[in-house]
């Protein structure tokens, strides 16, 4: 427990300095190889022994400073409950509670955002987009998970939406990981060329 503990401090540690970068280009590659190290050391890592010994690091598209962007968050959205069977681990549920629309060099979009259910609660934002199950992972990719400290910076009405820090879910990288994947309303028609890559 402590491993994991140590892990999300670290995970929270990358997104601190991305937040206080505020949009800076030059934090990204900071990012990227800490986040490699975290998954080549550390034993919390979504990587098993096998797959630490043949990894090379994660794969990204160039950053691209027109694939971040600042979305006003409308909450007058139905507050709609996701619930997501996750095996061994239960039920993971979710309520949306606002949706934000934006628009990025490859098309404009609109994606709801949830608040996680349960003690403490936390942002939760997963999408798909065109490049899922070619260039990227086919059940799409996170931008925010705030219980795992996967936050970008928001305030009382907007949220940063920077898909250069898109990731993959745990499962992505091995099917000891069971993961709540984007629902169908968060599938985007456009691609996202911005962020992480299958391996």
């Amino acid at each position: 427990m402590l491993d994991l503990l140590d892990w999300r401090r670290s995970v929270a540690d990358l997104y601190h300095a991305i937040r206080a970068a505020n949009g800076d280009p030059s934090a990204c590659p900071n990012f990227r190889l800490a986040k490699d190290h975290l998954f080549l050391r550390h034993p919390q890592s979504p990587l098993d022994d096998a797959q630490k010994a043949a990894f090379t690091g994660l794969r990204y598209y160039d950053y691209n400073p027109a694939f971040r962007v600042i979305a006003h968050v409308n909450t007058t959205v139905e507050p709609t409950i996701l619930d997501i069977e996750l095996g061994d681990d239960g039920h993971f549920r979710c309520t949306r509670f606002g949706q934000v629309s934006f628009t990025v060099p490859s098309g404009s979009g609109i994606l709801n955002l949830y608040w996680i259910n349960g003690y403490g609660g936390g942002v939760f934002l997963p999408f798909g987009d065109a490049t899922n199950r070619d260039t990227t992972y086919g059940a799409g990719r996170y931008l925010y998970d705030t219980i795992k400290g996967a936050d970008l910076s928001s305030t009382s009405n907007e949220i940063v939406l920077d898909f250069n820090y898109a990731y993959n879910p745990s499962c992505a990288y091995n099917p000891r990981w069971v993961c709540p994947l984007a629902p169908s309303e968060n599938r985007l028609p456009f691609s996202i060329h911005a962020g992480e890559m299958l391996l």
